[in-house]
């Protein structure tokens, strides 16, 4: 098996999932290959930076030279993980993807993309357009929306600056540290409002998955007459299929 290096903390909560999923993932593909107890699990790493200062790194949009601290913080963080030995690299965050291509200048290990894992998994629904949830930065860039045209997708237009703040703002206070009681409720109400029939809605925060828990390990799913992806499952579902490749 190869060694799985995991930058997390952005936030704690969704990376115990990540952790969590690919350990489990794991358990499930050797007990159905007639493995005893103890499951193997691939060996990893975790490194885990400090959400309260990656967030008050952020740059502006448009504005490369802004986001060079925060670039620095996660290349730092990749290079560790490369130094203790990791074969390849996954960011248990979707933020910090929309930076991928500067976080990663110098990190010789590969580094999966969210971005390709969700598209491919996106494609499997048969939607042929796409709603995209998530942090501020996630939603005002248009990574995710090129990806997805890639494989005859349409993105959603940029929402409406209150409505990306609203989003922002649910995150940091209904999900942050795992999903409130009221997680599901608000995001539900933000999906009819914004998703029209047909319409796969990508769940494009690590936490926003967990207002769905009996969901967590799956790419995609129905959930309250609405058609949901779940990048993280997707992206944890390309680190397997990686680590545990001959």
């Amino acid at each position: 098996m190869k060694k799985i290096g995991i930058l997390g903390g952005v936030g704690w909560a969704s990376t115990i999932d990540y952790y969590r999923a690919i350990a489990e993932g794991a358990g499930r593909h050797y007990a159905e290959r007639g493995y005893g107890s103890p499951l193997p699990v691939p060996p990893m790493t975790i490194e885990s930076v400090t959400q309260a200062k990656t967030r008050a790194l952020r740059g502006t949009a448009d504005d490369e030279a802004s986001w060079a601290a925060f670039d620095a913080v996660f290349r730092e963080a990749l290079m560790t993980l490369e130094q203790a030995g990791c074969d390849f690299g996954i960011i248990a965050s979707n933020t910090p993807h929309a930076r991928l291509h500067a976080i990663r200048q110098g990190v010789t290990m590969p580094i999966l993309s969210i971005f390709d894992a969700t598209a491919v998994a996106t494609k499997t629904t048969g939607a042929k357009s796409a709603l995209v949830l998530g942090t501020s930065v996630t939603m005002q860039a248009r990574h995710y929306a090129e990806r997805l045209a890639f494989e005859g997708i349409t993105a959603n237009d940029r929402l409406p600056e209150d409505q990306i703040a609203e989003m922002q703002a649910m995150i940091d206070t209904e999900f942050y540290g795992g999903a409130s009681a009221n997680a599901r409720r608000r995001l539900l109400a933000f999906c009819n409002r914004h998703a029209a029939p047909g319409t796969a809605i990508l769940l494009a925060c690590t936490e926003l998955p967990l207002a769905f828990p009996q969901h967590l390990d799956e790419s995609v799913f129905e959930a309250d007459g609405h058609l949901f992806v779940n990048p993280s499952a997707a992206h944890v579902a390309a680190a397997l299929k990686e680590a545990l490749s001959d």
